[in-house]
């Protein structure tokens, strides 16, 4: 039987030391701390109102990011916020790559951990590769199911993270505790459990090659100023093992020890070109620095650069000219470009929020009939008002016309009983109808203006309708 493809190897990544390791592990302690700690951060919105900082409240169709409450109707602002998401991800990968892979992905983050209590039961590379070829016995059963009992907690509490940021963190806490959970909540929570378990588990590289679309098209944001992990070849070729004290004459400063490759968590060979699994996280550049110090060579042999200085350093040293470092160019077309965008649609989202108002009016003019002529030849239109109290306490609106020279202005509440004003309870909808007599006159359609003014603040919102005769 031919086998046309091969099984992919698993990868056993090595630890490392340095800089940017440094800089991953501070990110993944940060990034989870944000995580599992924002759901119980508390902020006092009054009676009656969740205390929760950060709540999407399924139930009761409202967001809350501190002082920021979003109703459904303000979904726009949803909507700007996975513009600027996906904008700011664009202008960050055209500047520096695919940093946000390298150092701030769920999948890479949730990877690491993972990783790392590999490390801390199994032992580092070479023991994980031997226990994983060894036959099953008492150590390897133990280092297997404590490895992998740990695996479902940190799962276990990443799904319970997740459902705390939808429900009150505490309440929700007692009913996990006392195995009071409604249904739908503990199928989230097995399902993110499993989907953690799964892949940052089993998966890992597999989801940034297969699964995951951003490797594919972040080429279309790059360009030659974008700042890559990048081989000297200049300086490194050609490579071969050296033994310290022998000369370098004739030969390259790498001297093909792999540290680079065993160290990265995808499994690739930065010396063969920057290809689309490598996620920029710099663990290679940290292992070829630390190879560089024992060998008695300056640093930087593998590290971050531009494909424009790569360009520039090959021709200075076609022209037996000293290379230089050179420096990235953080202002171009394409960042302007991205940097415009985030500017634009930022100032649009805090104008919005600037600018919202307490109280949203809404007029429907009933169409069936579209009017009425009563007994003594007046016409009457019905309408329908909605209005919208975000205020954490009940008011009472007085309404107005203007544009209509009106007989009469009946307010009908709930059963059609006549009201001398509209309530509305606390962070609801009121939903009215409003009569409006009016003489008959030559114009069978008129513009009118309803404003709506809260009678505790004198603030005022406003909708344009018409009224309609014969």
């Amino acid at each position: 039987m031919v086998q046309l493809f091969a099984k992919d190897e698993k990868i056993y990544p090595q630890r490392t030391h340095g800089l940017f390791r440094t800089l991953k592990w501070t990110a993944m302690v940060v990034l989870l701390g944000i995580y599992y700690a924002a759901p119980w951060l508390r902020y006092d919105r009054g009676p009656h109102v969740p205390d929760q900082a950060i709540l999407i409240d399924l139930v009761g169709q409202r967001g809350y990011f501190f002082g920021i409450e979003i109703w459904p109707q303000e979904v726009y602002l949803l909507v700007g916020l996975l513009i600027l998401a996906a904008i700011g991800l664009f202008f960050a990968t055209s500047l520096l790559g695919r940093v946000w892979c390298g150092y701030a992905c769920p999948q890479t983050v949730w990877t690491d951990l993972f990783v790392l209590v590999e490390h801390l039961i199994q032992g580092d590379r070479n023991a994980r590769r031997k226990l994983d070829a060894a036959p099953w016995t008492l150590e390897k059963i133990w280092k297997k199911l404590l490895t992998h009992a740990i695996w479902l907690l940190i799962g276990l509490a990443t799904g319970g993270a997740w459902v705390f940021y939808f429900n009150d963190a505490p309440t929700l806490l007692d009913g996990i505790l006392h195995l009071d959970l409604p249904g739908l909540t503990l199928v989230w929570i097995i399902a993110l459990t499993l989907s953690t378990y799964f892949m940052a588990g089993y998966a890992r590289e597999n989801i940034c090659k297969f699964a995951c679309p951003y490797a594919r098209f972040q080429s279309a944001m790059f360009d030659r100023d974008t700042l890559i992990i990048s081989y000297a070849g200049e300086r490194g070729e050609p490579r071969g093992k050296h033994k310290i004290g022998t000369s370098w004459e004739g030969r390259g400063h790498c001297i093909d020890c792999t540290a680079c490759v065993v160290v990265c968590p995808m499994g690739i060979d930065i010396r063969n070109g920057l290809q689309y699994e490598c996620i920029s996280c710099g663990l290679c550049v940290d292992a070829c620095n630390n190879v560089m110090e024992k060998m008695k060579l300056p640093r930087g042999l593998i590290h971050y650069d531009t494909e424009n200085n790569q360009h520039r350093r090959a021709d200075e040293i076609a022209r037996q000219a000293v290379p230089t470092r050179g420096r990235m160019k953080w202002i171009r077309p394409r960042t302007v470009f991205y940097a415009a965008i985030l500017f634009l649609v930022g100032g649009l989202m805090l104008g919005a929020i600037v600018l919202r108002t307490e109280t949203e009016l809404n007029i429907i003019h009933n169409r069936s009939p579209l009017y009425v002529r009563l007994s003594d030849g007046t016409i009457r239109n019905n309408y329908q008002i909605k209005v919208l109290n975000k205020t954490h306490s009940d008011r009472d609106y007085a309404v107005k016309i203007d544009g209509l020279t009106t007989r009469r202005v009946e307010l009908l509440g709930a059963g059609d009983v006549a009201v001398p004003s509209l309530r509305v309870p606390a962070n609801s909808v009121g939903e009215f109808r409003v009569q409006v007599m009016a003489e008959p006159n030559a114009s069978a359609r008129v513009p009118v203006h309803f404003i709506l003014t809260d009678r505790t603040t004198g603030k005022a919102a406003s909708h344009d309708s018409y009224f309609i005769r014969p």
